[in-house]
C-alpha cells in the first residue's frame, strides 16, 4: 500500500500487473528461459552441490564465449573491445 501512496499525490499513473504475469516482458522472460536451459543441459546444474561456481562459470561463459545473433555472433567482450569499449 506505501508504495501506490508513494506517487498518488504526484500525478503518476501506474501501470503494474499482477505478480507472475511474464506477459509483461516477454524479452526478459525468453532470455531467462534460454538461461536456464543452458544451464540445466550445458552445465549440469541439476547434479552441482556448488551452485556460486557453476554461476560464476556460467556469466563468464555468456560474457566470454558465448555468441549473440545480436552481435553478429560474437561474444558481449569480443564485440565490446572491437569497438573499443575495453
Amino acid at each position: 500500500q506505501a508504495f501506490c501512496q508513494a506517487h498518488h499525490d504526484y500525478n503518476i499513473l501506474r501501470s503494474m500487473s499482477r505478480g507472475g504475469t511474464p506477459t509483461d516482458n516477454p524479452i526478459i522472460e525468453a532470455l531467462n528461459g534460454w538461461i536456464k536451459e543452458e544451464l540445466y543441459l550445458d552445465f549440469g546444474l541439476a547434479h552441482t552441490d556448488n551452485i556460486p561456481a557453476l554461476l560464476e562459470n556460467y556469466v563468464h561463459f555468456f560474457n566470454h564465449d558465448r555468441p549473440a545473433a545480436a552481435l553478429g555472433y560474437k561474444s558481449p567482450v569480443q564485440y565490446r573491445s572491437e569497438r573499443g569499449f575495453l
